[in-house]
């Protein structure tokens, strides 16, 4: 795990689907209360820790003047309030789409030929290109507060 355990306990499940729940439900064209059921079946699995994954691999990198605790702050104060408090409609791009892809097939959702795209070399480069894309994104709600 490339992440401290306590950014695990800051943006949880709920935390992390209540952020991608706009985008997914515009994507997909389905409510927001589908779009949670399907999103928190994705995350169930290694997903979740993908994306903090590249969630704090993006907060470090944007953040040079605090430190990793520092961080952590950081997103604990913008949770604080209101922990899941939508996320923005993000720009749909190959990135994001690639994300959308994995999320559904984490969710039992996507056909078999998406699983067979998602396997190949350029599925597998295309899905950790959306994971850091979204990661980034993530890390921007996480740490959007005060």
């Amino acid at each position: 795990m490339a992440y401290p355990p306590r950014l695990a306990h800051l943006a949880t499940r709920p935390v992390v689907v209540a952020k991608l729940i706009p985008t997914y439900s515009r994507a997909h064209n389905i409510d927001e209360d589908e779009a949670a059921q399907r999103l928190s079946a994705a995350l169930q699995g290694r997903l979740l820790p993908w994306l903090l994954e590249e969630a704090w691999t993006a907060m470090r990198g944007k953040s040079k003047r605090l430190d990793d605790e520092g961080l952590l702050e950081k997103v604990a104060t913008t949770l604080k309030d209101r922990p899941t408090r939508p996320g923005r409609v993000a720009e749909l791009n190959p990135a994001w789409s690639a994300f959308l892809v994995l999320a559904d097939l984490e969710a039992g959702t996507a056909s078999e030929a998406a699983r067979r795209v998602m396997e190949s070399p350029e599925g597998r480069q295309r899905a950790q290109a959306g994971l850091a894309e979204v990661g980034r994104f993530l890390a921007a709600e996480l740490t959007r507060g005060r």
